[in-house]
């Protein structure tokens, strides 16, 4: 069993995801551009990257109070909720929104998968939090 961020069991992962990174060198500190991992149901799509060293910028902690975590998922949408009003205006307030963009504190995996997204280069934690 996996543990979420805020205490509650997961199942085990089993959810293909696959991260590809514009920038990998500033969010893992490797050149590896293409991450495939297994997300528990249940985990955000951020719980997932910062779990596994993937630094996605969430200023405002995962609590959809900011657009730093802007994601775009390429594939799996039908495995993800539908996003709601606050992850909408906040998408809108990201640059080079498409009509794929998310946010990943908001994508909470419900699905089977595959779910694959894409980091933009643009996105970058300056400070390389620690995941907590």
């Amino acid at each position: 069993m996996h543990m979420k961020h805020d205490h509650k069991e997961l199942g085990e992962a089993t959810v293909p995801i696959t991260f590809h990174m514009e920038d990998p060198e500033s969010l893992t500190g490797s050149d590896e551009s293409q991450v495939h991992l297994k997300a528990a149901k249940g985990q955000s799509i951020l719980e997932v990257a910062l779990d596994h060293g993937i630094n996605i910028e969430h200023a405002c902690g995962g609590v959809c109070a900011c657009s730093t975590c802007h994601i775009y998922v390429t594939e799996g949408m039908d495995s993800l909720p539908e996003a709601e009003d606050d992850e909408l205006d906040r998408v809108e307030e990201a640059p080079a929104i498409k009509p794929n963009s998310r946010l990943s504190c908001q994508c909470k995996i419900e699905g089977d998968g595959p779910i694959s997204v894409r980091v933009p280069a643009w996105n970058r934690n300056a400070v390389k939090e620690v995941p907590h």
